[in-house]
């Protein structure tokens, strides 16, 4: 920019001594602080020596275009510095939330007995940082159970609240009967530390032989993938949140051979298009019966961010669950 105005300045003979400022106004808004200091200083020269191709005289007037340029220089030096802090703070945040958030999520295991497992996460935009969907499967006495919910709220109180349903989960899913015993226990827990308007939705379910058993505390019920195809699931009544007072009841659902159940969070089913419309889950779930589990969900997912315009605006837990055995 400054080479275009010295052009006009020299070619068409027009003082833009004040106008040089433009050049580090606009670095200011898109490079960092170093490189808009460089450009602001070429403009201030250029303003100051500006007289000397246009034959100006260097008259009081003239100097104080000259130091116009200059304050205006340094507020946008200024400028592009505190956007540098705010840039680096924002990013050290980002850095901090995640690796809690990865260390709240642990690796999801390939298989526990014969059911094979996968799980995705997917974060929003990175102004939403991180949030509260969480997911945990453990091997029990009972047979392999399995969480998915979503906590209300974002950042890093989200990833705490997250931490402490997994934690009771993981507590509670050893000794309890049932899973409607074991989001209870959960539900307790969470009572004691939530705020009234704070809860989390949750899908809790156990596999035993061919039989899964679902206890939902108020989140989307699962999609069952079998040889028909692909359907949601009933879960009975809607109950209220975990850490609400949630008292789920129990639904029992056949679980062949080779069928596939997939959880998730709402930012699976709630991603719009440019036309604000909801992901179809319903066109693409009978896909998840093509290839392995893994495979299954990085298609799926390469489908909603396609959807989306790789953009989100929640993020999104995946689990998707196989019947490996007879």
């Amino acid at each position: 920019m400054l080479a275009v105005l010295t052009f006009i300045s020299v070619t068409w003979d027009i003082q833009l001594t004040t106008a040089m400022v433009a050049a580090p106004i606009v670095a200011s808004f898109m490079t960092n602080a170093g490189r808009t200091a460089i450009v602001a200083g070429a403009a201030i020269a250029l303003s100051a020596v500006g007289g000397s191709w246009l034959d100006v005289p260097y008259t009081f007037d003239y100097w104080f275009r000259v130091a116009i340029c200059a304050s205006l220089a340094g507020l946008a030096v200024l400028s592009a510095l505190l956007r540098d802090r705010r840039e680096s703070r924002l990013q050290r945040m980002t850095v901090i939330a995640e690796t809690a958030q990865r260390a709240v999520l642990r690796a999801m295991p390939n298989s526990i007995g014969s059911v094979g497992l996968a799980a995705r996460y997917v974060s929003a935009s990175a102004e939403a940082l991180v949030g509260g969907d969480l997911y945990e499967v453990a091997a029990t006495p009972f047979g392999v159970r399995v969480i998915v919910g979503d906590v209300r709220g974002k950042g890093l109180e989200a990833v705490q609240t997250a931490a402490t349903v997994l934690g009771a989960f993981r507590a509670a899913a050893f000794t309890e009967p049932d899973p409607a015993a074991l989001t209870r226990s959960i539900d307790d827990t969470l009572s004691r530390m939530l705020d009234d308007e704070e809860f989390v939705t949750a899908i809790v379910g156990e596999f035993q032989g061919d039989r899964v058993t679902i206890a939902n505390c108020g989140h989307h019920p699962p999609i069952l993938v079998g040889a028909d195809g692909a359907a949601e699931i009933s879960t009975g009544e809607p109950t209220v949140p975990l850490g609400l007072g949630s008292v789920p009841e129990l639904s029992e659902h056949a679980w062949p051979a080779g069928s596939r159940m997939l959880f998730f969070t709402d930012g699976l089913v709630e991603a719009r298009d440019g036309t604000g419309e909801f992901f179809p889950l319903a066109e693409y779930a009978d896909e998840l019966r093509d290839g392995t589990v893994e495979e299954a969900l990085d298609r799926l997912v390469a489908r909603l961010l396609a959807y989306a315009g790789q953009e989100m605006n929640d993020d999104m837990a995946l689990v998707l669950a196989e019947r490996t055995g007879a």
